[in-house]
């Protein structure tokens, strides 16, 4: 006797239906039938009684249906067990975090998770946005932080930060006091930016094109405080996220000017990933339950 014909079994006598079980069970209705009759053969005794269009259980049906029922209440505690002890064995987590990303915020949702689940360990990995696609992708990753341009069918995500990219310019740079400009002005700048593995650098470049220019790029970089010392430099200007800019400003005020884009404006959207029809463990499964609890309610970057 099969376990799966037990299941099938069980859905019918929930639906007292062949149809509506079949479809819940996505397979034909012949096929269940066929599964059923096979059953009652190997039980030597028919299992239903078809009355007015309704299936009744014969005693031999309720006899069965008591015991299976018990037998998949059984194999959901085994689960629950089996899971249990996955989740013993696998207690680290690997995200991937963008260098621009306010690791503050995230080391207090690390803090909390791990307060409630002091055994588990934790691995970040600052990358940019392709890249950390690329690892949990290949397994490298359980989690990642990552700009969300458009939805990708590998990944399930969670949507947490919305903002705009804003201009970044030396203080005595001639735009610096101006409270918008289109992007279409800064054609003849030179832009400093973050390389290829950042998607921010492909929202920029893209951006630009679709206003007409391809940016000029003067230096390119992975670490954020080396695009803001070119910029104090007077080297180039960038474009950088609203929070990142607010940072910036509070720190450097007497060296760099922020302006905001108008024309167009440009999105940064942030968004926690992990790969989609992936087995995910207890812990996995905890964490992104905590992430939304935390990530949907709370601002990263509020002070």
């Amino acid at each position: 006797m099969e376990l799966k014909h037990l299941q099938y079994f069980i859905e019918i006598t929930r639906t007292e239906n062949f149809t509506n079980a079949a479809e819940n069970l996505f397979i034909t209705q012949p096929a269940l039938s066929r599964i059923i009759k096979s059953l009652e053969n190997e039980l030597g005794t028919q299992l239903f009684i078809r009355k007015r269009k309704k299936l009744i259980l014969t005693e031999a049906g309720q006899i069965l249906k008591k015991h299976a029922l018990k037998i998949e209440q059984q194999l959901e505690h085994l689960d629950e067990e089996m899971n249990q002890a996955f989740m013993l064995k696998k207690r680290h987590v690997r995200i991937g975090l963008p260098t621009i990303t306010n690791s503050i915020f995230f080391s207090q949702l690390l803090s909390s998770f791990h307060q409630e689940y002091p055994e588990v360990t934790f691995q970040l990995d600052e990358d940019g946005s392709k890249a950390i696609e690329e690892k949990i992708i290949n397994g490298l990753l359980d989690f990642g932080v990552i700009v969300l341009r458009k939805t990708n069918s590998q990944f399930d995500y969670l949507l947490f930060v919305k903002e705009k990219l804003k201009l970044v310019v030396p203080s005595a740079h001639y735009l610096a006091k101006r409270q918008g400009v289109s992007l279409d002005e800064l054609k003849e700048e030179s832009f400093i930016m973050f390389n290829r593995e950042f998607e921010l650098r492909s929202l920029v470049v893209s951006a630009c094109r679709e206003a007409g220019f391809q940016p000029s790029i003067i230096s390119e970089t992975s670490q954020l405080d080396f695009i803001q010392e070119m910029v104090v430099s007077n080297l180039g200007i960038t474009l950088l996220p609203e929070s990142i800019c607010e940072e910036l400003t509070n720190e450097l005020a007497n060296d760099i000017q922020t302006v905001n884009i108008t024309n167009p404006t440009i999105e940064w959207n942030l968004a926690m990933v992990w790969k989609r029809d992936e087995f995910l463990s207890q812990v996995t499964k905890e964490f992104i339950r905590f992430a939304k609890a935390k990530l949907t309610t709370v601002n990263p970057y509020d002070s």
